[in-house]
């Protein structure tokens, strides 16, 4: 089965808005790869927008997606995190903070107009965002003898693999970077060419 080694993010800060009776809801969507990224971005707009009534938020990270979170902050559950969620999960992308403020305008939405509300203001903004692609990498480092410098380079030049630090001293040692998809098949030439050691994700 061929491995799955790219995914869909955003490429920078994208905003979505919404009104309804006098509540103004404001989008931000904003590409993380980490929890600590995510808690980081989350504090900057509390204080940013430190008047809002409410700063509800849903991220999703990593290839699968599967390290997810959904915040209603104080509205009723179920109607602002999830729908915000949803939208991530319905535009197939992942490493995306996405966070929808609200200003109260006096009048209760009631909670289907709050999800309504919520996975608008969500959607405009991931649909006003850039998307990109990310690939997912293994680091592979290789130690072999001087006179195999040659069949190493060629494997590695025709895989596409970018070298990250290479050595020379008595024996001759490669770190380089390959997509996952190539990983097995890089791993297989290379053992073809009597190399010392192979090591993955080093």
């Amino acid at each position: 089965m061929e491995t799955k080694d790219t995914y869909l993010t955003i490429a920078g800060e994208s905003h979505g808005t919404y009104r309804e009776k006098a509540s103004r809801f404001i989008a931000i969507a904003t590409p993380v790869s980490t929890e600590e990224e995510v808690k980081g971005r989350l504090d900057m707009l509390r204080k940013a927008y430190h008047d809002a009534n409410h700063h509800c938020y849903a991220y999703r990270l990593g290839p699968s997606g599967l390290a997810y979170r959904v915040n209603d902050d104080g509205e009723p559950s179920g109607s602002a995190g999830r729908p915000i969620h949803g939208q991530i999960v319905s535009k197939g992308l992942s490493d995306v903070l996405l966070v929808v403020i609200r200003y109260f305008g006096g009048t209760k939405l009631g909670i289907p107009g709050l999800i309504n509300a919520y996975r608008t203001a969500a959607g405009e903004a991931l649909d006003n965002a850039e998307k990109i692609q990310k690939v997912l990498a293994d680091t592979i480092e290789v130690t072999f003898d001087y006179s195999r410098m040659n069949d190493v380079m060629r494997i590695l030049k025709e895989s596409g693999s970018s070298i990250i630090r290479q050595e020379s001293e008595q024996s001759c040692r490669v770190l380089f970077s390959a997509r996952r998809s190539r990983s097995e098949e890089i791993r297989n030439r290379l053992s073809q060419v009597n190399i010392i050691s192979i090591f993955m994700n080093v």
